[in-house]
C-alpha cells in the first residue's frame, strides 16, 4: 500500500476547497482511499491527476481512472438505531464493499460493481425510504 497523505484539493467549477485523503501514486496522481463529500467526482478508488497551484491547493487535471467501485450516497433517519444501521455496514464490507458516515446522517456506500447485494430490496424489506442524494 501507498503512502496515505491529505492534500487540499480546489474545485475551479464550484469554487470551493476541501481536503481529501489519498495514496500518492505519483508525484502529480493520486487515488482517494475516501469518499470525499463535496466533490462527488472523488470516491473510493477514484485516480486522478491534480497540478499544486500557487495558493497551495492540488487542482483536478483529469480524472485517469473511475472507481471500481459502485457508489451511493443516502440521507439516514433516526428510524433506525446506529447499531442497525451497523449491521448494515458489516454485511456492505463483508461483500468487499466500503461504506462512511459523513456529518452523523449522510452515509455513502460503495458497492463492488459485481456485487448482488441490492440495496433497494432491502430498504423496501424494512419500509426505509432514505433520500438519496444524486450527484
Amino acid at each position: 500500500m501507498k503512502e496515505v497523505i491529505e492534500i487540499n484539493i480546489y474545485d475551479k467549477r464550484a469554487n470551493s476547497s476541501t481536503t481529501i485523503c489519498v495514496e500518492k501514486l505519483s508525484e502529480n496522481v493520486f487515488k482517494a482511499v475516501k469518499n470525499e463529500i463535496f466533490n462527488c467526482r472523488l470516491t473510493l478508488g477514484t485516480e486522478f491527476e491534480a497540478r499544486l497551484n500557487n495558493d497551495g491547493f492540488y487542482e483536478i487535471v483529469r480524472i485517469i481512472e473511475d472507481s471500481e467501485y459502485t457508489t451511493r450516497r443516502f440521507i439516514l433517519t433516526s428510524q433506525f438505531t446506529e447499531s442497525e444501521y451497523r449491521l448494515l455496514g458489516d454485511e456492505i464490507i463483508r461483500l468487499g464493499g466500503f461504506w462512511q458516515t459523513d456529518f452523523g446522517s449522510i452515509v455513502t456506500i460503495n458497492l463492488p460493481r459485481n456485487c448482488k447485494l441490492n440495496l433497494d430490496a432491502i430498504f423496501k424489506e424494512f419500509d426505509f425510504h432514505p433520500v438519496e442524494i444524486k450527484d
